[in-house]
Parts: structure tokens; sequence; C-alpha cells
């Protein structure tokens, strides 16, 4: 394996560029952030640094930027607050929440977060939007920040929009309007927010004074946290670091392969969620915020050319030369034009595109995404997703249901029986209706194991013999395999003689397998199992034969 993933020199003026071009994005924002999660503007910026640095060279996406995001900071607003009396806590979750990402890098599960439904992503990352946006309203006009979470937020949105407004509300306003108004062309040039951060901070300095302000802000490299657990808050802890974890995870793969759709390449998903959590603990053990992959800077730093490890490291360490140096000057700015910039990433991070269709969409897909977005402002994110995955699984088991019921058939009579060759035709017509094939083809899951069972009640009762053909079955799970076996044990007691049709190479081997496994096939002798279903009809005739022989006997 590679030491740095994707790592060479050919590209090295593209990288210098786009590192420099990503770092000059990412100061106002992480500013910004660092000052929403309550941890302070510095604690951003080394999450910026930390997490940037160490998922650049040890991560699997080469040209992902990293750092603090809206969906990350929301969390970590509420863990601050969770252990507001003991910080040292509250980084301890982010070290253990870096930790279980590792752990999900190692154990390979990265390839597992692609099947989070597309409406359960839409909806929480929605429902983070309105929670970034309803808790900068209060700063935007010159009020204090709610530290009691979104509900407490919405409930002084009265008092917050009766004023009094003062210099900071123009000045929040007026950071909006830049990072709203300005045009494509200047923004490629020269970011929006950093616009808004020099020009209102310098506003706010000479002519409209009075806004709260950043203020002090340590210098110099952070010491390191002691990491600290409480057994009594040891529960609450791993949960909070589990939110982390799998919220962390989701929001840089899903960047991953948006920079995958950028650069026409593939992202090492593994590897990325191991450099992930490494940045992240390094960030909690020097008291700085949690990060992820960020699409707006990762998307920014390919198009001014970055496409290696050393774009992401670079914009790290100029963000790292600016923390060192110009600290200090961050100490003027206003939090109402970090309010201004955040309400912008709020309203991004909202999936219009998906919302605005919504009312075209297929009703189930619908109420996912509107249940997950109403919990994830109301609840908390992991019973938002756990619902919405739990909704969207049992929509699509009922989907995957009447699919596969399709592919069940109760035959009879040859013309409902495809696959029948012309013998076994001669065989079926012979019968007159007593044999009856079941007839699986493709797929199985539990999905359809119940309506097999009740499939097989309203087949009528003229049938003495059934074939069970496999043959076409390409996967069964053992949902299905103690379906089958429980329509084995109904045919049996009602006095039918059952026959299997499956070879070995039914499914690959694995249909015989997992009936095998599972016991089902001790309800069928060997003798009434065969490879193919001419012989088990041949069978079943024979038996037929020997019946009506016995009949004919008996009644003379």
């Amino acid at each position: 394996m590679e030491l740095v993933h994707g790592l060479h020199f050919k590209n090295i003026r593209g990288d210098i560029f786009g590192g420099l071009t990503a770092a000059v994005v990412a100061l106002p924002l992480a500013l910004a952030f660092g000052v929403a999660s309550g941890a302070g503007a510095m604690a951003g910026l080394y999450g910026a640094i930390f997490v940037g640095f160490f998922a650049a060279i040890i991560g699997g996406t080469p040209s992902q930027v990293s750092g603090p995001t809206g969906p990350m900071t929301v969390v970590m607003a509420v863990i601050i607050t969770q252990y507001g009396d003991n910080p040292a806590l509250a980084f301890t979750v982010v070290v253990m929440g870096g930790a279980l990402q590792v752990l999900f890098g190692s154990l390979r599960l990265g390839r597992y977060v692609t099947y989070m439904p597309f409406s359960v992503v839409s909806g929480f990352m929605s429902g983070i939007g309105v929670i970034i946006i309803l808790l900068q309203i209060a700063p935007l006009l010159g009020h204090e920040a709610s530290s009691k979470g979104v509900l407490y937020a919405v409930a002084m949105l009265p008092q917050t929009f009766s004023g009094p407004f003062g210099n900071a509300a123009i000045l929040g306003i007026l950071s909006l309007a830049i990072v709203t108004l300005t045009p494509a062309a200047i923004n490629r040039i020269f970011p929006s927010p950093l616009i808004a951060l020099l020009i209102c901070t310098m506003l706010g300095v000479y002519v409209l004074p009075g806004a709260p302000v950043i203020g002090d802000i340590p210098t110099g490299f952070p010491e390191m946290i002691i990491p600290t657990i409480e057994l009594t808050m040891l529960p609450g802890m791993i949960s909070s670091a589990f939110i982390l974890a799998m919220l962390g995870t989701i929001d840089s793969l899903l960047t991953s392969l948006v920079a995958d759709n950028f650069t026409r390449s593939y992202h090492h998903s593994d590897r990325e969620l191991v450099g992930q959590g490494i940045g992240n603990m390094v960030a909690g053990l020097f008291g700085a915020i949690p990060g992820a992959g960020a699409t707006m800077r990762t998307v920014v730093n390919i198009r001014a050319g970055g496409s290696t490890p050393i774009s992401g490291s670079l914009h790290s360490l100029v963000l790292l030369a600016v923390v060192l140096g110009l600290g200090p000057l961050a100490e003027q700015i206003p939090h109402a034009v970090l309010a201004g910039i955040l309400l912008k990433v709020g309203y991004d991070i909202i999936d219009w595109v998906h919302i605005r269709r919504l009312h075209k969409a297929p009703r189930g897909g619908m109420m996912v995404t509107l249940t997950v977005l109403f919990l994830t402002v109301v609840a908390d994110l992991v019973l938002a997703v756990g619902v919405g995955v739990i909704m969207s699984a049992l929509i699509s088991a009922n989907q995957m249901s009447k699919e596969q019921i399709k592919q069940f058939s109760l035959v009879t009579t040859p013309e409902d029986y495809p696959p029948i060759t012309v013998k076994g035709r001669e065989i079926l017509r012979w019968a007159a209706g007593r044999i009856l094939v079941l007839h699986l083809a493709g797929a199985f899951s539990y999905c359809s194991a119940k309506d097999m069972v009740r499939k097989l009640g309203m087949a009528g009762v003229d049938y003495r013999v059934v074939v069970l053909d496999l043959e076409g079955a390409t996967m069964i799970d053992t949902s299905i395999a103690l379906a089958l076996e429980e329509i084995i044990k109904q045919c049996q007691d009602s006095g039918r003689t059952v026959l299997l049709s499956c070879s070995g190479a039914c499914g690959g081997g694995e249909v015989i397998n997992t009936l095998e496994n599972l016991g089902v096939l001790r309800h069928i002798p060997p003798e009434r199992r065969h490879p193919i279903r001419l012989q088990a009809l041949r069978h079943a005739k024979r038996m037929l034969e020997k019946e009506d022989g016995d009949k004919l006997i008996a009644e003379s």
C-alpha cells in the first residue's frame, strides 16, 4: 500500500494554487463554525488545520479538503452544551468519535455508507441546514446566540425580531447580502465569505462600532487536552461519539463521491475513514472541533487545480501560518458577520433541488424525507436517521415483495409453466391438476416469505404431489428457506408428497447450501430430490400411477 494515497509531484503548480485557494475559502468558515460550536473561533481554525492535514496525507481521496462542516458543528454545539462544566469530556468525545471512524475504516465498512437511502440523506442534511439558520438568526441581529438548543431559539424568535436593532444587525445583514449576492465571476476569484469578513469587520471597527466581537484569542500552538472519562457519563459519551463518527463518515464519503465526479477517479473509502478518524482524534486532543470532507472547499480546490494530497495538506499549513501570525486580528470580527456567513451555509446545505420535487416523488420517499427533516430539527440526528432508514427499509421491502411474488408461480397446467420441456408438458396434461409445481425464479428475500405461504393456501385441494422447482432461483435468504420449510410441512401434514428440483448449481450453489445448512432438506428424503425438473415430474407421475393402481385394486 502506498504511504500517501494518490501522491505525486506532476501537478505541483495546480496543487499549490488549489491549496492556497481552499485556505482562503476555509478561513472565514472555520472561524464561523468555531464560534457557532461554542468552542471558540480558534477551535474552528485548529479543527481545519488538524483534520485537513491528517485526512489529506492519510485519507483515501487525494483531492479532498477537510475541516469543520455545518453538520459536524451542529452536533459539536450540542456536545459542548452537554459537557459545558467539563470541556475535557467534550473533546474526549471528539477523540472517541475519531477512534470509531478509524474502526469503521479498519473493518472495511466504508462501502456500506453509499447504501444510505437518498431520501434519508436529503432529509437530515436539510434538517441540519434549518438548524444552522434558526440558531444564527439571533446573533445576526445582534443578540446572544442560543445555547439551549433549536426549540428554545424558535421560542425566542418573537423577542429576537422585536429589537432593538443596532449596528450589529446592519453588519450581519450586510454580511448575508455579500455572501448571497456576490456575482459568480467574482466569487471564483475572491470567495464571498472572505469579502464579507474583511469588509464588514473593517466597517465594524471604523464606521459601525459596538457590535459584539469574538474577543480575546490565544496565540501560539494549543495545549494538549488529556482525555477524561467519567463512568457515570460514559454511555452518553459513547452515544455522542457514535453520532459524530456516523455523521463524519457520511459527510466525508459523500464529499468523496463528489470529488470522484469532478476528477473522474475513485476514492478509497476505508482509507478515507481512517484518515478522517485520525484527524478528528488529533483535533480532540488539542481542543479543536471535529471535521469531515468539506464539499465546497473540495470543489474549490479541484477547480483551482488541486488533485493530490499536497493541496489539502498545504491548505492546513497556510491556515496554521495565519493562526500563528495573524490571530489577534481576528479578535475584532463581529459575531453578526460570522452569523451572516453561516446563514448562507445553512441555506446551501438544505437540499432545495429535492425539496422542490417532493410533491412529484413517490409518497413513501416523500414521507421519509419530511420525517427525517422534522426529527433532525426537533429531536436528534441518530433518531432521525434511524427512523428514516427503518421507514425506507419497510417501503423497499413492500416494493420488493410485490416484485418477488410475481416470480413465485403455482402451476398445475403446462400453459402457466414456460420453462418446462415438451415431455414435462405431457406429464402435467396427463396429471390433470394433481401435480402442483411451486416455481421460483430469481432472487428471493424475507420480503416475500409470508406472501409465499399465503399464496399456497389459495392453490386449491386437488393436487396430490408438490414439485418444489428451485432451478431458476438465484438466491434465497433465511426467511425464504424457513418459509419453504413451512410450505413443505403444510403439504406433508395434509398427506401430500413433496419433491425437490434443485441441483448443486442453483444460484451458484448458494440455494442448496442455504437449505442444507438450515436443516430444511431433512424434510425431503434424498430419493425425492432431483437435479432437474423433468426428473422430478417423472417421479411425480410414477407416484400418481402407483396411487391410481392401488385405488383400482382396492375398488376391485
